[in-house]
């Protein structure tokens, strides 16, 4: 069982920090210049936790954020020649990214779990109930709306059950949604994982920092370490960080790099007969 570990946490920390300040560098003067002068940003993930002065500000910002990260095209070609290197084999994708690259990449949404979130869901902020609602058309509203760094105040969210404002639904604590989408997802991740429990599968990580490691990291270290058919690769900018036990079991550990900027927490599954 030979384990191809180039790991490690990428650039800045995590890969999850090394898309958004990419995107971040190539859009913030175009769409964050007056929240930088005013509050001195250097990325849009630490921007997005900053307690901004009014809720009509904080979508004004959030708003932009949803826009580069969920609705524009960000693909660098990454998740093309991903697409392309699976289509034709029996694969599935745990990710922990929210942007939705995989949909428009053309990846079959049966065959995608999404854990983490969506960012172009919103939920009930409380929340009162466990649905979650489409925000493109008052996301582009806002864009087309905001001055002066607000929203006008009538556009700001509210969830339509309990009247409280809605927030993302992205996993920040115990207030996340699951909807009946996230466990139809969850489901089919678990019985691809039934079906090729003691097949020849590899176990293909791209970008899997230390975030959080207990879903999709440590998970593949014992699916691992339980199938003897199984092959673990780690694919990440940065050092390395792999399990070897034994030194019989044919462990590797390299650095790599895979072109362009890696997607933050990209998991990919392939199922018996691909290696």
């Amino acid at each position: 069982m030979l384990k191809i570990c180039p790991a490690g946490d990428g650039v800045r920390g995590s890969c999850v920090l090394s898309q958004l300040c990419v995107l971040f560098l190539l859009h913030s003067q175009k769409y964050f210049s007056d929240f930088i002068e005013k509050y001195g940003f250097e990325d849009m993930y630490s921007g997005g936790f900053y307690p901004l002065e009014s809720l009509e500000e904080h979508w004004a910002y959030w708003s932009r954020y949803i826009l580069i990260n969920r609705y524009m095209d960000c693909d660098n070609g990454t998740y093309q020649k991903l697409f392309e290197l699976v289509k034709d084999k029996d694969y599935f994708v745990l990710t922990t990214n929210v942007d939705h690259q995989f949909q428009k990449a053309g990846f079959d949404k049966q065959r995608l779990f999404y854990t983490q979130g969506d960012y172009g869901l919103f939920q009930c902020s409380e929340p009162c109930h466990r649905t979650t609602y489409d925000n493109e058309e008052v996301v582009r509203e806002m864009l087309k709306q905001q001055k002066d760094m607000k929203i006008p105040t009538a556009l700001i969210p509210h969830c339509p059950v309990c009247g409280k404002p809605m927030t993302m639904n992205l996993r920040a604590d115990d207030t996340f949604v699951q909807d009946d989408g996230w466990y139809r997802a969850a489901e089919r991740y678990s019985e691809f994982l039934r079906r090729h429990k003691e097949t020849k599968m590899l176990l293909l990580e791209l970008g899997v920092g230390m975030n959080t490691p207990g879903i999709i990291k440590y998970p593949f270290w014992q699916m691992a370490a339980q199938n003897p058919n199984a092959y673990y690769v780690s694919i990440n900018a940065g050092g390395s960080l792999c399990t070897g036990r034994n030194q019989g079991e044919g462990y590797l550990c390299e650095w790599g790099y895979w072109g362009g900027y890696l997607p933050m927490s990209l998991t990919l599954l392939y199922g018996m007969g691909i290696i």
